[in-house]
């Protein structure tokens, strides 16, 4: 029975070890990879997201209407709002519907259809966009924005609120068909995103974590002796 329990134990013991290993062999790697926590109804890439995962840059993050979910990377905090579709790309956020509460010193940018939202300078900055039926709503809660469109770029300071069309050069036709390809999008959950998220050094590095906690879990199956023969 002690030695059950001393088993027990262990596997624990290696199981944490195992979630401390992964996290820092992501950020050890300079590929774009952060962690997303799921705060209510959340879907990455379309799978269910019960807790925690590593999130790369491509994937895709869905959220319920009553829930919400936490991006964090290094010199950046990301929360992507209830009822919204979001795609990752690292140093950048693509908003497909709804919006996202941004928080970052390393100028991480959000794009909403053809306008694209930068903090100013590389200072800790702190601002939501929102994209809701064509309508992009884009506040500028601590330091300066530049926000770029069709027409331009324009700085927004500290303290203000501005909106911007979506698409502003497509003709209204246009802009109402792809309210409704979007509103379709954002109703269901989200299809697998490609890429060779395989083949990156942090993928392999998780790969050969993983590989570690299996063998582990081998040699401590291994390690109970097995009961004696009888002649």
């Amino acid at each position: 029975m002690e030695r059950g329990m001393g088993m027990s134990a262990l596997r624990r013991i290696v199981s944490c070890l195992l979630l401390l290993i992964v996290p820092a062999s992501l950020y050890a790697a300079d590929s774009g990879a952060a962690m997303l926590y799921a705060n209510g109804a959340a879907w990455l890439n379309g799978s269910h997201v019960p807790n925690s995962s590593a999130i790369f840059a491509g994937d895709l993050v869905q959220t319920r209407s009553d829930g919400a979910a936490n991006i964090h990377a290094p010199g950046s905090s990301i929360t992507v709002l209830g009822d919204s579709l979001i795609q990752f790309e690292g140093v950048s956020l693509k908003v497909e519907h709804g919006g996202v509460s941004v928080s970052t010193s390393k100028g991480v940018s959000t794009i909403a259809g053809d306008v694209r939202v930068a903090p100013a300078s590389s200072a800790w900055t702190e601002f939501n966009v929102t994209d809701i039926d064509g309508t992009v709503r884009i506040a500028a809660r601590k330091g300066d924005l530049t926000v770029t469109d069709d027409k331009g770029t324009v700085t927004l300071a500290q303290g203000q609120e501005t909106t911007r069309d979506e698409q502003s050069n497509q003709s209204s036709d246009n802009k109402s068909d792809d309210k409704k390809k979007k509103k379709r999008r954002a109703g269901g959950a989200v299809p697998a995103a490609g890429g060779g998220v395989l083949d990156s050094p942090v993928a392999i590095g998780i790969g050969g974590a993983a590989i570690v906690g299996v063998t582990t879990w081998v040699l401590l199956q291994s390690s109970t002796p097995a009961s004696p023969s009888v002649p």
